[in-house]
């Protein structure tokens, strides 16, 4: 569905990025870097609200960028086990979970969206496998799915004791405010930000999961030393959501 919040957004990328691209040709340093692509650039392209957002090499987000971030640095690892990853739009993320995965499980609700081989329909409403995955990695998933709860008593099961669900969400400095598809879309935008969201996430998102049965811990960008943080234009907050247990031998 395009808006005009949709289409005001792309059109101040698209600026900004050719901005990117003329300092470039003039010769302005390349000071920045993106652990993404391993790239040196000029600078971030803006996206919405966020003034540095994308990589003008490889189109990485501050939130994928935190993902390689915690990566390199051992913060969080991939584990030569099974890891399930919802809606994998990130494609230097899917290359690393592939490489560093035995049993590597790309999906969707929609997986024609996705030109990636061996990828799946997964409905995260109705997954009802036990104890499969040693990682669930899903980024900007659970503000569009009808029931997070539902969702994370599901995640919570398909997970092996010991395992992790890596969860990020568009979050906002107020307590997290739920709707439903039954609002209008353009409220939803109103409301969330975009028309298919269907709420919007505080940093109370750690209630939710903990009320699930998982142990929390955060890994956010402004814990990175500040060099770094800046350097890379890291943002965005990690939530681990551990499943209590001990991983089998």
């Amino acid at each position: 569905m395009i808006t005009y919040r949709r289409a005001a957004k792309a059109a101040v990328k698209h600026m900004s990025k050719a901005w990117l691209g003329l300092r470039k040709v003039l010769g302005a340093p390349t000071v920045r870097h993106c652990p993404a692509c391993d790239g040196d650039v000029v600078g971030f392209f803006r996206y919405g609200d966020c003034a540095e957002w994308g990589c003008p090499k490889c189109g990485a987000s501050p939130r994928e960028r935190l993902m390689h971030h915690l990566l390199d640095t051992q913060e969080i690892s991939v584990p030569p086990g099974a890891v399930l990853h919802m809606a994998p739009n990130e494609a230097s993320l899917v290359a690393r979970f592939r490489q560093a995965a035995t049993d590597y499980v790309p999906a969707d609700l929609d997986p024609s969206r996705y030109p990636i081989a061996g990828i799946r329909k997964v409905d995260l409403m109705e997954i009802a496998e036990t104890e499969r995955f040693d990682i669930v990695y899903a980024s900007h998933v659970m503000e569009h799915v009808p029931d997070d709860a539902h969702v994370l008593a599901n995640l919570h099961r398909a997970l092996k004791p010991g395992g992790e669900a890596w969860l990020m969400v568009p979050l906002w400095d107020r307590e997290t405010e739920d709707g439903s598809f039954a609002m209008p879309p353009r409220e939803r935008e109103r409301r969330f930000g975009q028309w298919d969201h269907v709420r919007q996430y505080g940093i109370d998102f750690r209630d939710r999961l903990a009320a699930a049965g998982f142990e929390v811990r955060l890994e956010a960008a402004t814990d990175a030393a500040p060099e770094v943080r800046d350097r890379q234009a890291l943002g965005d907050i990690l939530f681990r959501a551990v499943k209590p247990g001990v991983p089998a031998a």
